[in-house]
């Protein structure tokens, strides 16, 4: 928790310099420089978010992605509020001055209104009639084309960079204006590193294995060029497939299904416009895997020796719960929940019946066609499991934020509730 205080702290330390260099320098009223001052932490965020948007592995092992994607998306709200706020009580005598900052004001907004729609579940996936319109739209709008709206930012930061340079209220304090484009350029100079020259150095792999799964999965194995020891249960990769015209060149996250740490496995429901064509990928490809991400690990050794693990996966979202049910089924007690669409998708009931028979009952697996009800749970779990047990719940949105309410209703506090969703 405090860990998430001080991440989250950041977005208020981050605009400090260039907010306090420029008031410390200005001679303008101070109704007008606290306009320019919201003008600069809502930049100031812009370039945090975009600093958020690589993914540093370091800090996702400390607070995990949901957290970064979560302060990412919060600060392109509130940079727009500031800006907002910035725009309708400011002026200047540069007409491309203007010009520039209203067309990267409407370019925000556009891109916040298309990335809530989506490249998040804040209310698509608690809107049934939402989600079904995205589902719609997404036939037009591919994954591939959000991803490049969502680097309009890039553009966006640009212009107001530009903006800033055109006006005389700034420009005029000239160590003020070497601070700014200090952090401008060191921001674009990472997303340019991380995005184009840091992928030469991420692990390499060969396709080994491109298996169908039941009616809408396939089981992916790719083997590493070199053993990857950093590798935990749990843990997922974004995969880049080279070489292979039919599948986009984005990279895509999905869920190790085993804790081997030289050929790893990836079990994927075929359900987007990038998933659909994993099927032409064949053996003997090149994959680019960045990662490993995830936090399942480190929260399951935080927990006490004797404390059950639940473990509850949808579909293919048993994924990555099958690694941690690999690596702690003859150590610990392990309660596995794996709901189905269908009984042919049950295509791992051998791994997990090889689990539980050596595990010395310590495990114990239900399988069930459907989707777990309120009934179902508190007949399955022991109430020292509903006590003190740790819950890992993985599958789509909807069914994720589903499964929570109904954990929460049968007496499981939500700080022993961990989830992953499988979505971008």
């Amino acid at each position: 928790m405090l860990r998430k205080v001080l991440f989250w702290g950041v977005a208020v330390v981050f605009p400090l310099p260039l907010v306090l260099t420029y008031n410390t320098l200005a001679v303008e009223p101070e109704q007008l420089r606290f306009y320019v001052t919201l003008g600069l932490t809502a930049y100031a965020w812009w370039l945090l978010a975009i600093v958020l948007s690589v993914r540093p592995p370091w800090l996702e092992r400390l607070v995990g992605l949901p957290s970064i994607y979560g302060l990412h998306g919060m600060l392109g709200v509130l940079a727009i509020v500031l800006a907002y706020v910035h725009r309708d009580n400011s002026y200047s005598g540069s007409q491309l001055a203007i010009l520039l900052g209203d067309w990267s004001f409407y370019a925000a907004v556009t891109v916040l209104l298309f990335s809530v729609f989506f490249l998040s579940g804040w209310l698509v996936d608690r809107v049934r009639l939402l989600l079904s319109a995205k589902r719609l739209l997404e036939k037009v709008f591919h994954h591939q084309l959000s991803v490049w709206v969502h680097r309009l930012n890039l553009v966006i930061v640009a212009m107001i960079w530009l903006h800033a340079h055109l006006l005389v209220r700034v420009n005029q304090y000239f160590a003020f204006m070497m601070l700014f484009d200090v952090f401008t350029v060191a921001v674009l100079g990472l997303y340019v590193w991380k995005k184009w020259i840091a992928p030469d150095t991420y692990l390499t792999a060969t396709l080994v294995s491109n298996q169908a799964r039941g009616g809408s999965s396939r089981r992916l194995s790719v083997e590493l060029d070199h053993a990857a020891a950093s590798i935990r249960p749990g843990d997922f990769f974004f995969l880049r497939f080279e070489g292979a015209q039919a599948v986009s060149k984005e990279w895509h996250p999905f869920s190790v299904t085993d804790d081997d740490q030289k050929t790893l496995s990836f079990t994927i429901r075929q359900h987007g416009d990038f998933t659909r064509r994993l099927t032409d990928v064949s053996v003997g490809s090149r994959v680019r895997l960045e990662g490993p991400f995830g936090r399942f690990e480190s929260i399951v050794r935080k927990q006490d020796a004797d404390a059950p693990l639940v473990l509850l996966g949808m579909g293919a979202g048993v994924a990555p719960l099958l690694s941690l049910a690999a690596a702690h089924h003859t150590t610990r007690n392990i309660h596995l929940l794996w709901a189905v669409r269908d009984p042919q998708d049950a295509y791992y009931r051998d791994v997990l019946a090889r689990y539980q028979a050596s595990s010395d009952n310590r495990m114990h697996v239900t399988t069930k066609v459907g989707r777990f009800r309120r009934d179902d749970l508190a007949e399955l779990l022991p109430a020292d499991a509903v006590r003190n047990g740790a819950f890992f719940i993985v599958g789509p949105n909807p069914a994720v934020l589903a499964n929570q309410r109904l954990l929460r209703k049968i007496g499981v506090s939500s700080r022993r509730i961990h989830q992953e969703r499988l979505t971008m």
